[in-house]
């Protein structure tokens, strides 16, 4: 059988990460595609991450001659979480454009995971329930034995007009079985291209884990859920090796939910580095209780850890409380000054809105930002997924409108102490306040460094830009809130 492996998200749909120029290949359905081909079927990849238009399948259907299109998201990846419209509106595309030639189609995805029902009536044969590896051998094999898959652990499809689910299979444990992904499958040129042009870097992605044992009570896990599994460090040092010597990166994302969690692994991790003398930098997502245990920030630093973002979410601990977030703001303090001692830069994810938020929380937030002075921030509103606890509180209030139609959307979806306006000023304002005093603290020291970098020269002509810009933001900011009062 020949089998077409895509996804459903295109960057140059999404301007917000379109313009940032830093797109990473879709390694989750690379290791899907990996699988699938190791036990014999004949694959190809057709990656829309650098296309705006589901049209161009069409030339690749007509190519390849595929008997089975599988939509497979990139699940390592977060914004497919977010079950973009935009995304979800290509992919229903997709499957009518195969369907249009009588190829069968797979899905999985985050949104279809969630919202089966709506793409088998778009016409998907097939949709894969959590973490799909087993599953889709298992549909393969079924089909190409001529045999009923409908019973298949892990799917939900249509009988008779009917939606039949035999629910989520339980998720893979050693995930060393897995074979490297199928980097073969990939044009890596187009993604070098991109970041060299818009970060003068060229950074590749990579994933050493799957799941995440915390239950922060806002975040969804569709695919690999609250289980957490690891790859051996020598799993996954290999994997490096193999794409210095092929792709030459700067840099890597590991793109774990969270990475080095399970004890003595970021320790193994960097002695194998050394052992096989590879030089590498990377950036990682952590949690700051799980920095301070032991010496995993001496580990990390030591093996090429250069930014960890962390999710911080709140400066006030009553929001990180009723988040279910189990850390505290202490906690935040702490491993920002020993990242910082390190040399390591540590960047915030940040999130406002959170029901019954009030302006002293807010301020909280703001003054711990700026007197942690990270070296980045990612700010968004709180956004309700499906299947979270957050969700089912908020659902009642939700109109409409229950997904954004691109990452920058940043609306509120139900009712809260200000109007969605006030929220995307104050995402503008706290960028534009923290970089006002990095200009600000880059300007004090410019007698006493050596040697400056073109980032922090930069910064400091950009002060007064900033100044202003803040000043306008506050003054939006302060007539919104006596809208309110």
């Amino acid at each position: 059988m020949k089998i077409l492996f895509s996804h459903s998200y295109y960057y140059p749909l999404d301007e917000k990460q379109w313009v940032k120029k830093q797109p990473y290949p879709p390694l989750g359905t690379i290791q899907a595609a990996s699988t699938v081909r190791k036990k014999g079927y004949d694959v190809a990849l057709f990656d829309t991450n650098l296309i705006s238009d589901p049209e161009l399948i069409i030339p690749k259907l007509n190519s390849f001659q595929p008997e089975v299109l599988v939509l497979y998201d990139d699940g390592f990846n977060y914004l497919t979480k977010m079950c973009l419209t935009n995304m979800r509106n290509a992919a229903f595309r997709m499957i009518k454009l195969a369907k249009k030639q009588g190829i069968r189609v797979v899905v999985s995805s985050s949104d279809s995971t969630d919202q089966y029902e709506m793409y088998l009536n778009e016409g998907a044969d097939v949709v894969m329930l959590g973490e799909a590896d087993e599953t889709l051998s298992e549909i393969l094999k079924g089909w190409k034995n001529k045999q009923d898959i409908s019973l298949v652990t892990g799917t939900a499809s249509q009988i008779d007009g009917k939606t039949v689910s035999t629910g989520k299979r339980r998720v893979l444990r050693d995930l060393d079985q897995l074979p490297m992904p199928a980097w073969d499958l990939v044009d890596i040129e187009p993604y070098r291209k991109l970041w060299l042009e818009g970060n003068g870097h060229f950074s590749l992605n990579m994933a050493t884990t799957r799941g995440c044992p915390y239950k922060c009570n806002w975040c969804a896990k569709p695919i690999y859920g609250n289980r957490y599994n690891s790859r051996s460090p020598e799993h996954v040092v290999k994997e490096i090796d193999y794409l210095i010597k092929n792709f030459s990166p700067d840099h890597f994302w590991m793109c774990d939910d969270i990475f080095g969690l399970k004890p003595g692994w970021v320790q193994e991790f960097d002695k194998l580095l050394k052992d096989r003398k590879l030089k590498i930098k990377y950036t990682i997502q952590s949690r700051v209780d799980l920095l301070l245990k032991e010496d995993t920030i001496d580990a990390l630093a030591s093996s090429g850890a250069c930014e960890i973002w962390v999710g911080a979410e709140s400066g006030s601990q009553k929001v990180l409380d009723a988040m279910d977030k189990g850390t505290d703001v202490n906690q935040i303090y702490e491993a920002t000054r020993n990242l910082k001692s390190k040399g390591v830069r540590i960047a915030f994810f940040l999130q406002f809105g959170y029901p019954e938020e009030t302006k002293e929380d807010i301020q909280k937030t703001i003054d711990m930002v700026m007197e942690l002075m990270p070296d980045n921030i990612g700010v968004s509103v709180s956004y309700p997924l499906p299947g979270t606890p957050f969700f089912d509180r908020v659902k009642s209030e939700m109109g409409n409108k229950t997904n954004w139609e691109d990452s920058d959307d940043l609306e509120l979806m139900f009712f809260n102490s200000y109007p969605k306006e006030y929220y995307r000023i104050l995402q503008r304002y706290i960028h534009h306040m923290l970089r006002k005093k990095q200009g600000l603290e880059n300007a004090k020291h410019i007698g006493r460094r050596k040697s400056w970098n073109f980032t922090s020269l930069k910064s400091i002509t950009l002060f007064p830009y900033y100044e202003l810009l803040t000043r306008r933001d506050s003054g939006e900011l302060k007539k919104l809130e006596e809208s309110v009062v």
